[in-house]
Formats: C-alpha cells, structure tokens, sequence
C-alpha cells in the first residue's frame, strides 16, 4: 500500500465512534467483552518498536511526559516482527481500550520506519485498534519543524510560498533530510537532495519520493566546494541536515549567492553546518548579508512540541492513528502559526 494511499484511511478532522461492546460479535474472545465504563482505567500502554539495539531515551520521555504511563521497548525489531506485535498488543486487551494503546516506531531507518507502519496498519483487525506513529530518531518531527520554520520564515522575509521555490537539502541521505526533502517537495518546492558521497547513494530515497509519495526529487553529487558553491547560487532555500559537527557550507560560499534567501541548520554541535547559523536563529539576517536564517534550538523547540502534540493525539483520539512526518508537518505548520508576533 502507498503511504499516501494509508493516510487517506485516516482522516484528523474527524472522530470515528467506537462500537460498544454489546454490539461486537458473539465471536469476539473473551477478554474483549468488559463493560464500557472499563475504559476509564485503561492504562496508557505505548510499544515501543526499535531497529536499533536500544529504545531512545529521549522518545521514551516525550512519550511519557505526554500521558503514557508504561512504554515497552521491543528492540532489534524489524518489518517481519511488525505483525504479530500489534496483534499481540490488541487482542490483549478490551476493545474499547484501543484508544489507551500505542505502537512508536523508532530507529534510525526511515524507509524501514515507513514500511513498518504500513505493516502495523495491515495488522489491525478492527473492532480491535491502536494508533502508531513513526519517528525514527526523532527525525521526522525534526524534518517537519524545520520545513515549517522556513515556510514561515521565507514568507515573511521573501514574500513567497514554498510553491516553485528552488530548495536544496545537503545531508540529504539521512532520515532528517529525507524526511525535509519529501515535505518540501508537497509544498510545491522544486527539491534537489545534494550527497557527498554521490548520486547512486541518493537513488533509493528519490525512488521512494516518485512511488510512495508521488513527488519527484533531484540528486546531485556535492563532495566538493565548487559542486556546494554552485547548488547555492541556484538556491532560494538551502536545508542542512549533514552530520552533527560537520561544516557543510561556508560563509564565503553564501555571500556570492544573489538568489538565496533563507538557510536552516539542524546541527547544534560545534561547528555549525553552516557557518553563522546561531543556535536560536529565527528570521535574523546573517552578518552581512540579506539572508534569513533558522537556527537548531528554534528548529528544536517546534519539534519537541510537535513530537509531544503527536503522542497526546494517539491517546486522544478515538480512531486508529497512523502518523508519519505529512502529519507531523501539518502539526508543526499550527504550532508556528500560532506562535505569538513577537517569538
């Protein structure tokens, strides 16, 4: 199944009553047939699937901090384990306790976070639910507050929309700039995925933009200064999502640039993807220059609230939630708009 197809199943807007219990089958097992008024002392349970040999500390706070109160790391786990899971995770419990079960697919894998969620939809067996929501090393929230950062900050400094902008992502072979390169390209960008270690690296990603997202996506090698150099003149956004520590672009490389408008930079670990993007960056202009910049923590902050709002809406909703970054997006498209003037 597309994953466009599976979020055209879920529709935010729109509560779906759950059936009660007196009108399951009479075939339902047993330990679905409690009484309505159980579901009031359903214990917020969140399973918590990592590729990786470890369950991220961070997911697991966020999780908690938003109302789940037991979080169990399932790790190693991979596309075929995704099945039985879910199953075991609903048939255990009552029907109407759906709404108090979660399923969090991290990792470091997008692709494989995005199948497994397609799985874990394929696995439910309605009456029987739960909501999942995918966000493998946090990225695909990051992804989104960082898109709708500079959606916002291109708006108010250039005047436009995403629509037809020309938008490089340099660490376009990581989850994060995947992630950013997908969203961008929805919004109507023209998306270039830049690889320092070439092209062919880049094939899988721009396959899985055309098939599963139907957005089309442009490679290009960018190992060294002049390949950077001229994928930034040609730039009105430019996305850094490189590896924590690396310098990507110089200041120097950013000044002989007459179209760029706005630059973003995830890394907040010494030195800076790009060079002086300040932690805090919001919109302010880089030292002279007339190019706007968003910076790591402000990235960071709309991503923590994103990824908070994103698990409260699993236990909030009364519909089986399949969430990957589309939703985080227009998650985090909210959070900024409904920021005060002034932030």
């Amino acid at each position: 199944m597309r994953m466009d197809d599976q979020a055209n199943l879920v529709s935010e807007a729109d509560a779906i009553e759950v059936k009660a219990f007196d009108d399951v089958a009479q075939s339902t097992p047993a330990a679905a047939k409690k009484p309505r008024k159980a579901r009031s002392r359903a214990t917020p349970i969140l399973h918590f699937l990592s590729t990786q040999e470890f369950a991220s500390p961070f997911d697991v706070n966020m999780a908690v901090d938003a109302g789940f109160k037991v979080v169990v790391p399932h790790t190693n786990a991979r596309l075929e384990h995704t099945t039985g899971l879910v199953q075991d995770a609903i048939f255990s419990r009552p029907v109407e306790y759906g709404a108090k079960t979660g399923l969090f697919i991290g990792g470091k894998d997008a692709l494989l976070a995005l199948d497994m969620l397609a799985a874990a939809h394929a696995a439910l067996v309605p009456p029987f639910r739960l909501s999942a929501f995918a966000d493998p090393g946090g990225s695909f929230t990051t992804a989104a507050a960082m898109v709708a950062l500079v959606e916002d900050v291109y708006h108010t400094h250039a005047g436009r929309t995403l629509k037809h902008a020309n938008l490089t992502v340099f660490g376009a072979t990581g989850v994060v700039g995947f992630a950013a390169s997908i969203i961008a390209a929805q919004c109507g960008a023209r998306v270039t995925m830049a690889s320092h270690i070439g092209e062919d690296a880049l094939k899988p990603f721009v396959e899985a933009g055309r098939e599963r997202f139907g957005v089309e996506l442009h490679p290009i090698a960018a190992a060294r200064d002049c390949d950077k150099a001229k994928l930034v003149a040609q730039s009105d956004i430019v996305l850094c999502a490189a590896a924590a520590g690396i310098r990507v672009l110089s200041s120097e490389q950013l000044a002989k640039s007459r179209r760029l408008a706005v630059v973003a930079d995830v890394n907040a670990v010494p030195p800076s993807g790009i060079e002086g993007v300040d932690l805090f960056d919001n919109g302010r202009l880089l030292d002279g220059t007339s190019i706007a910049s968003v910076g790591p923590l402000a990235i960071g902050d709309i991503k923590y609230k994103t990824q908070a709002a994103m698990f409260r809406s699993m236990l909030n909703s009364r519909e089986a939630l399949m969430l990957d970054f589309t939703h985080a997006f227009g998650t985090a498209r909210r959070l900024v708009k409904a920021r005060p003037a002034n932030a």
